[in-house]
């Protein structure tokens, strides 16, 4: 090969794409005894975190439009996880909320985290470190982002 930059195997993106299915298949059968998957299973961490956001609160947190949320927020009311009703102060937002059913399944999670970190992680020093690394990652990538949206 002539460009050693484009062989596949040194490509960062590819190695988080394969680590992100990786991690993915381990969270799976984890999430699935649960009746969930995965985008609902961060939903849910994000309401046990902070419950009763409105949509909009919770598109921000997980870094999802609402073309996305709106789905999940569906799926999780026929679950009987959450509850969704309007602000009395403004009809035209909508807020979210566990049920007590979603909340008893925060008990029924808390094992996840743990069995997901056995298989990847060496302990909390390694976790401290990766997430730090990741953090940073992400500020200088949005911050990228930002600046070249402000050059267009």
């Amino acid at each position: 090969m002539s460009f050693p930059e484009l062989q596949l195997s040194n490509q960062l993106c590819f190695m988080v794409y394969r680590l992100d299915r990786a991690i993915m298949a381990r969270y799976r059968p984890l999430l699935t005894s649960l009746g969930l998957t995965y985008p609902q299973y961060l939903v849910l961490l994000a309401l046990w975190e902070q419950d009763r956001q409105s949509v909009g609160e919770l598109c921000k947190r997980l870094d999802l439009e609402t073309g996305t949320v709106s789905p999940l927020l569906k799926r999780l009311v026929a679950l009987g996880l959450i509850e969704k009703e309007r602000r009395s102060d403004d009809e035209r937002a909508v807020c979210v909320c566990l049920s007590e059913k979603g909340r008893a399944l925060e008990q029924q999670a808390l094992s996840v985290p743990a069995s997901l970190a056995s298989c990847l992680l060496t302990g909390p020093e390694e976790y401290l470190q990766l997430k730090t690394t990741f953090a940073g990652l992400l500020a200088r990538l949005e911050k990228t982002a930002s600046e070249q949206a402000l050059t267009k």
